[in-house]
């Protein structure tokens, strides 16, 4: 009869082998299928050539999305089907053309990070030194969109962002939620020995409790990025950074300490930046600014019809006009889309309840993601 144990072995490696050939059929199938889209996807391309398109359509992207997510039976999680299929609307991008997204550099930024999310690692990523910048190469086309950062939970709204909005005549095309987790990087991963700590203002306000407990005498220096702080971190002796597990790896670091930040929630918003308009997925938002006389009371009349007309206002920023002393630009996020009739007749009756009224964009609301544990 021989050895139980060498026939179960037996009969566990035949049933393996049998199970890897089925996987390796269907794998042969996926690859098939993924290369005749890419196809479809080029030839797609080549007919929006010639007749002037984007070529990214973020609302048709966004709904295939929808639904799929909706079709998706598991064990594949969402988090996963949407990461599939992000890199495969990279490459048919890049198939059609070559595709520039400009971000707040260096690499491993949270706004770099923020940009792979929504485009995909198959995209062209152009580093900028400023939000300027970013805005800067889109308006002369040497980019087809850019990310920058427009507001954070705790740190609150991005003021230079916002003034470049005002400025700009490109639109809102999308938004990015992402969660910032901070970790101590050091060469040796050991946390022993720090001298320096290098980052950004905003990752040293963010940490500030846990750096008075732990390196209550360690000399903390600023950084233009928390990318930048991983670079000199990296060449230097006694020395660490606050950054991202992303820049770690970039950068040959070893995290020390990881989730270092003072409060767990911690989220930023960042804005997909375009030339172009972005069509109703029916899960919207609509961004306007607006200015208004410097009376008692024009806030509330200008502000009268969204409540009038039952939309729902989810954030309401001020920042100071540069065109006149103590007058005010506010900013406006509202539900729903301008190619609803009931968002658009709000927005024409606001308009005439100011002095000057500007839409930003009007692009698919994006759920905020869940902090890394």
């Amino acid at each position: 009869m021989g050895d139980p144990e060498k026939r179960i072995k037996g009969e566990s490696d035949a049933l393996i082998a049998k199970l890897r050939m089925s996987i390796d059929e269907i794998d042969e199938k996926i690859l098939d299928l993924i290369n005749r889209r890419l196809r479809f996807a080029e030839e797609i391309g080549k007919v929006k050539e010639q007749n002037g398109s984007q070529i990214l359509d973020i609302s048709r992207e966004g709904k295939i999305l929808q639904q799929l997510i909706l079709l998706n039976k598991g064990p594949l999680n969402r988090s996963a089907l949407t990461c599939i299929f992000k890199e495969i609307f990279a490459v048919s991008r890049q198939i059609q053309k070559p595709f520039c997204v400009a971000y707040l550099g260096p690499e491993a930024t949270f706004t770099h990070a923020a940009a792979t999310d929504f485009f995909g690692h198959s995209t062209t990523y152009m580093p900028q030194l400023s939000i300027r910048d970013i805005f800067e190469q889109v308006e002369k086309g040497a980019c087809h969109y850019g990310v920058a950062p427009v507001e954070n939970s705790i740190e609150g709204a991005v003021n230079y962002t916002l003034d470049l909005l005002f400025e700009s005549d490109l639109k809102i095309c999308a938004e990015i939620y992402r969660a910032v987790s901070h970790d101590l990087l050091s060469k040796s991963g050991s946390s022993l020995g720090i001298q320096v700590i290098y980052s950004h203002p905003h990752a040293f306000a963010q940490c500030r409790k846990w750096l008075e407990k732990h390196f209550p005498d360690v000399v903390l220096k600023e950084c233009a990025s928390t990318a930048e702080a991983a670079r000199k971190a990296a060449d230097g002796q006694g020395t660490a950074a606050i950054a991202s597990k992303e820049a770690a790896r970039i950068y040959g670091l070893q995290v020390a300490a990881s989730g270092i930040e003072d409060t767990y929630r911690n989220i930023t918003r960042f804005l997909v930046i375009g030339r172009n308009e972005v069509h109703r997925t029916g899960d919207d938002k609509t961004s306007i600014m607006f200015v208004t006389a410097h009376v008692p009371g024009a806030l509330y009349r200008v502000l009268k019809p969204v409540g009038e007309a039952g939309i729902n206002m989810v954030k309401l920023e001020s920042r100071p006009a540069r065109f006149e002393n103590w007058s005010y630009c506010f900013f406006v996020d509202l539900e729903g889309h301008m190619e609803d009739a009931r968002v658009r007749e709000t927005v024409d009756r606001m308009k005439s309840l100011c002095l000057h009224l500007k839409h930003l964009g009007s692009y698919p609301r994006a759920r905020e993601q869940a902090p890394e544990s």
